[in-house]
């Protein structure tokens, strides 16, 4: 019997096991953990590379597209760098929201994401960047370019989101959106990233 390739006799670990992308920085792939207004936060088991239930969501925001992650990307010293106020990277890989005119229900899934921007965000005095996509194929948001093209509500409901995501009473809220950022500079932030996986993860 012949495999395609790549084979993989197992599930190959959705953070190191898959490729970044297609083309990056400018479309990468995504690993879907969270669907739009999913009431519980997963995140990938670094171990196995299954989704943990993370948390139930703690208040009434709730991620507007679906969010994931960039796969062999990795925010250290370099994404660390680009944010002023950041003491490093959060030292986990690169968080990615993707923009779909079809609800896309299932997570676990992969797909190709075109760049349009992103978020510098600052989580317990790491740098926690989000970046923005659009799904590459769509037939409504595929020919957005950048930021700007999208709705400045979904926009703002992004940046609340992730203002008060991790907000619990009696807590301090630890977490800011330090800047809004256009395709440009996103697509460095990939680029450091894919970086960092290197010096950190590669051997």
């Amino acid at each position: 019997m012949s495999f395609p390739k790549p084979y993989y006799q197992w599930r190959p670990h959705p953070w190191h096991g898959l490729e970044v992308g297609p083309n990056p920085p400018e479309e990468v792939n995504a690993y879907i953990e969270i669907t739009p207004y999913d009431p519980v936060k997963y995140e990938i088991d670094k171990t196995t590379g299954y989704l943990r239930v993370d948390r139930p969501q703690r208040n009434s925001s709730l991620p507007p597209t679906l969010y994931g992650f960039i796969p062999k990307t990795y925010c250290g010293d370099r994404v660390g760098d680009m944010c002023e106020q950041a003491e490093k990277g959060d030292g986990d890989p690169l968080d990615i929201c993707v923009v779909s005119e079809r609800p896309i229900g299932k997570s676990e899934v992969i797909l190709s994401a075109k760049i349009v921007g992103g978020f510098q965000v600052l989580d317990h005095g790491e740098a926690d960047d989000k970046i923005i996509a659009v799904l590459s194929n769509d037939n409504f948001w595929g020919d957005i370019s950048d930021l700007d093209e999208l709705p400045k509500a979904l926009v703002n409901r992004l940046s609340h989101y992730f203002r008060t995501y991790k907000l619990a009473p009696g807590e301090d809220d630890s977490i800011s959106v330090e800047m809004v950022y256009h395709r440009e500079r996103a697509l460095k932030v990939i680029e450091a990233s894919m970086e960092d996986y290197k010096d950190a993860l590669e051997e």
